[in-house]
């Protein structure tokens, strides 16, 4: 048996339909949802308007890994679902995001895929770069949590304080302290001009 260490897959796809249409639009969604459901590697998925009476229509969908994505965007299920919104729903463009490589893509106007031409995705920047920048942002905070446990919780055993560490110190790094350190560091990930020298 082969196991997969693949990362998951994050599908967002924007759409637009008449906003006259919004229950047939709602109902629509939400029979592809219980279709994907049922697939294995199915993470969860949802989707939100742009905007009250907007016919913009944002979708997320999760999978386990690329494969199980395929095996769903690639079904006669997910096919007959797509087909039977045509003539209401327009499918404008698609995003794809894996792991944490995701921080460092491009922003998303720039990654998207337009459904009406080629896609066209800027490349990742090079993998000591990435490394470079995950290290700027784990060190102080594991040295901080590590001072910190070590004050607060003597007693605690290493297992349980590395426990404590690493169930703070994950959501710290993929929501907060990631996210602010790429989007500073975007120039040189990208092997652009300083923002500084732009200007002179």
């Amino acid at each position: 048996m082969t196991v997969s260490h693949a990362a998951p897959v994050t599908v967002a796809v924007a759409r637009r339909a008449d906003p006259a249409r919004t229950d047939e639009m709602v109902a629509w969604m939400r029979a592809g949802t219980a279709l994907a459901e049922a697939f294995p590697g199915f993470l969860g998925a949802g989707w939100v308007r742009s905007a009250p009476g907007s016919g913009e229509w944002h979708t997320l969908y999760r999978f386990a890994d690329q494969d199980t994505l395929r095996r769903w965007e690639e079904s006669p299920q997910r096919h007959w679902w797509l087909t039977s919104a045509q003539g209401i729903v327009e499918h404008t463009r698609i995003e794809r995001r894996t792991g944490i490589e995701g921080w460092f893509d491009p922003p998303r106007e720039e990654i998207v895929e337009r459904l009406d031409a080629a896609p066209t995705v800027p490349p990742s920047p090079p993998r000591w770069k990435q490394a470079v920048t995950i290290w700027l942002a784990f060190f102080p905070l594991s040295l901080t949590a590590t001072l910190l446990t070590g004050r607060l919780l003597p007693g605690l055993p290493i297992p349980a304080r590395v426990l404590v560490m690493t169930l703070t110190l994950t959501p710290l790094m993929t929501y907060l302290v990631l996210p602010r350190i790429t989007r500073a560091l975007q120039w040189w990930l990208h092997g652009q001009r300083a923002p500084w020298r732009i200007s002179r």
